[in-house]
């Protein structure tokens, strides 16, 4: 029997996980994914590295900030001046490197797809493929969406999702063999709303190609969310050239990603969600807002709520 059994790997289940073991509590985590972190990814190709998802870390309250602090001590963090002169931090050498540092020590089992959970005597039945796990408690850290997915449409968690909207956004990622012209570019009413030069944040490898990373604004990115990578390559490369003013031949390397939950909108405007008795618990960033710091803060909160709850 697992005694806390969390569903997703990024920030808020890392930051659940992280406090439970503070304590001595155990807990294990099950990510479909290849990699950890979720939206805090980092992709590498050709000796580049591109932070496809989160761009960087802020916090506003002290628990956060002393996370980012104690990973900094470690190098999986360092300061990052933006365009605008603005410092925050990122990961080191990837944004991925902040989830890999929140992992350390933690029982983490990648490649585990959830496809339901239902109650069972004494807890929880969690079916991961095509195994089954018992878990005397469950923290399910999904998209809102998602986690409605798996719980379903009568149970009565499920109802306070509705309200809770998270955008999409797609991104481009590309190498290009020409000078910078800027370090960032923020423009919300621009078809590309972000532009960074990945290249220039602290632990990034060096040389004549610079990693540039372009995140489509709200409205662009619901049109084209069902195209294929191929397509929104060939939608955004263009535009990317015509922001850094060089030629597609000097490209040499592009791809895209899709993040189908990328930003809240509007959020459930509570840290986290728990069943009446105590054994399921359901938090991310949507329940609180789009920032890396409200995934930290629902996860954690979650936390302190189930240690409070009777062994």
């Amino acid at each position: 029997m697992i005694d806390v059994a969390i569903i997703g790997a990024g920030i808020a289940g890392l930051a659940c996980a992280r406090r439970l073991a503070a304590t001595g509590r155990s807990s294990v985590l099950f990510d479909k994914g290849r990699g950890i972190g979720g939206r805090v990814a980092t992709r590498r190709v050709n000796g580049l590295h591109f932070d496809h998802g989160a761009q960087y870390v802020t916090a506003q309250g002290q628990g956060f900030a002393g996370v980012l602090e104690k990973l900094a001590q470690s190098g999986a963090a360092a300061t990052w001046v933006t365009g605008t002169g603005r410092a925050v931090t990122v990961g080191t050498p990837g944004m991925s490197a902040l989830a890999r540092g929140l992992a350390m020590g933690l029982d983490v089992r990648q490649n585990a797809f959830v496809t339901a959970i239902s109650p069972d005597t004494g807890g929880w039945l969690v079916r991961i493929n095509e195994t089954e796990y018992r878990a005397a408690r469950v923290v399910v850290t999904l998209p809102a969406s998602q986690a409605a997915d798996i719980l379903g449409v009568d149970h009565p968690l499920t109802a306070p999702l509705v309200s809770v909207r998270i955008e999409p956004c797609l991104t481009l990622m590309a190498a290009v063999a020409a000078p910078a012209p800027f370090v960032t570019r923020n423009d919300p009413d621009d078809p590309l709303a972000w532009i960074a030069q990945d290249s220039s944040k602290p632990g990034r490898p060096s040389g004549d190609t610079v990693a540039w990373v372009a995140q489509a604004g709200p409205s662009f990115s619901e049109r084209h969310l069902e195209s294929d990578s191929a397509t929104i390559v060939t939608l955004m490369l263009p535009l990317l050239c015509d922001r850094l003013g060089i030629a597609g031949d000097q490209v040499r390397h592009a791809a895209a990603h899709r993040w189908r939950y990328a930003r809240v909108t509007a959020a459930l405007g509570q840290p986290f969600l728990r069943s009446a008795d105590a054994t399921l618990y359901l938090a991310g960033d949507w329940c609180l807002g789009a920032r890396v710091e409200a995934a930290w803060a629902s996860g954690t909160a979650a936390a302190e709520d189930l240690l409070g709850q009777t062994p």
